[in-house]
């Protein structure tokens, strides 16, 4: 069997990255991926000006003098004469600092003592202070996001503060799914002896517009290698990526294998994790194909684990996995095994600290466990855990992704 390192590198190798890009509006652009870097064609902030309403006035001059003239008002998005030496220019937060000036007194600093004249009463003031200096924020020309950068929130902001309205972003990946299997049932459909309901469909239906791709789901197919080699054709022909779940066994009902290796390549290994192990890549008439398990865990936990760095890394991504979030253990793991294990957990306080519990039951089968947990604990290849051991811990939903 395969490590899950080398189960991991031998998938993320095989990867051709999309050329597929599009230039977008700023207001389209959350969650997409830059296909171009952003270089910023202007300083931010473009002008030293103040931090604050108050009064710019030079620091010489307060040296010698605690009283002075009003000698011009500078709300912010007008052009400020030169300061009048020996005065102070009546200033507002983001205004631009007039020639003359080098400091800005914060108004609470001041006592007003007629229309136009002031006293400082700071008891401590310096050159520079209040004074955001051209280019503090950005300097122009350079980078500010990389290509393969996924735009969050707090990027977008930073794009429009330098003026630009849109962006070179890769198009999302299309990825198709299609379920096999007579014993499955759909939702709605009365329960019957035999069968169970098709939980993977509705997992991947989650999973993969969570990533910001485009879903073709093709429903159910026919439990025959006829009605399997056409939706494969089908997927292959529509989708970027074609995922499915189970039926890759060598049992005479299992038909995906003989599928693929009609129409393209198959390569299948046993990974030493759990839950998972069996994980199948290949392609589908030059498409690629992932094979996930069937049982509901065991694909939920292998999409996360190698599906999502494989998408990722396609769409242009250069971010695959959220790093680890290092905690204390509030459980035992006794019994060492031979595969790395990653368990469902979630974070909990425990007097005032963050520390990691997992669910009572980790068995492969137990899909609650995936709705109780925030994300994996990785308990590693023989080794064994005690209370209060640090360990790493992967939040389903990683921020940083």
């Amino acid at each position: 069997m395969k490590t899950f390192d080398e189960a991991l590198h031998y998938l993320l190798a095989q990867v051709k990255q999309t050329e597929n890009t599009e230039t977008i509006s700023i207001f389209d652009a959350l969650g997409r991926v830059l296909a171009e870097p952003i270089v910023s064609p202007l300083n931010v902030p473009p002008h030293d000006n103040s931090m604050m309403d108050g009064y710019a006035l030079h620091s010489y001059d307060l040296e010698h003098n605690s009283v002075f003239e009003v000698s011009q008002r500078i709300p912010a998005g007008t052009s400020p004469m030169p300061l009048k030496p020996g005065t102070a220019a009546r200033i507002f937060t983001g205004a631009p600092i007039p020639e003359g000036a080098n400091m800005v007194v914060m108004q609470e600093e001041t006592e007003q003592l007629a229309d136009n004249e002031i006293r400082i009463t700071a008891s401590h003031s310096s050159a520079g202070q209040n004074i955001r200096v051209v280019g503090e924020d950005i300097q122009q020309n350079t980078t500010i996001l990389k290509a393969g950068h996924k735009l969050r929130p707090q990027d977008l902001g930073l794009i429009t503060s330098i003026g630009f309205n849109q962006v070179t972003v890769f198009k999302p990946l299309t990825i198709a799914t299609f379920t096999t299997g007579d014993e499955l049932l759909e939702p709605g459909e009365v329960s019957q002896p035999g069968k169970i309901y098709n939980a993977n469909r509705y997992v991947l239906a989650g999973l993969v517009p969570q990533l910001g791709f485009k879903l073709i789901d093709l429903g159910r197919v026919d439990d025959t290698i006829d009605a399997t080699v056409e939706a494969m054709k089908k997927a292959a022909s529509m989708a970027d990526v074609v995922i499915t779940t189970g039926g890759v066994s060598v049992g005479e009902e299992d038909h995906i294998k003989p599928a693929i290796e009609q129409l393209g390549s198959l390569d299948m290994w046993k990974v030493k994790m759990k839950p998972g192990k069996p994980i199948a890549y290949g392609d589908i008439q030059g498409t690629p194909f992932i094979g996930l398990p069937g049982n509901p865990v065991s694909a939920f936990a292998t999409f996360n684990l190698f599906a999502r760095p494989y998408l990722l890394k396609m769409q242009g991504a250069n971010v695959l996995k959220a790093k680890p979030i290092w905690l204390e253990a509030d459980f035992e793991w006794l019994k060492p095994g031979f595969r790395r294990e990653f368990a469902r957990a979630r974070l909990v306080n425990k007097n005032q600290i963050s520390v990691v519990e997992i669910y009572p039951n980790q068995g492969s089968g137990v899909l609650t466990s995936t709705v109780w947990a925030d994300g994996f604990v990785v308990i590693p290849e023989d080794n064994q855990i005690n209370r209060g051991d640090k360990v790493a811990f992967y939040p389903f939903n990683p921020v940083d992704e």
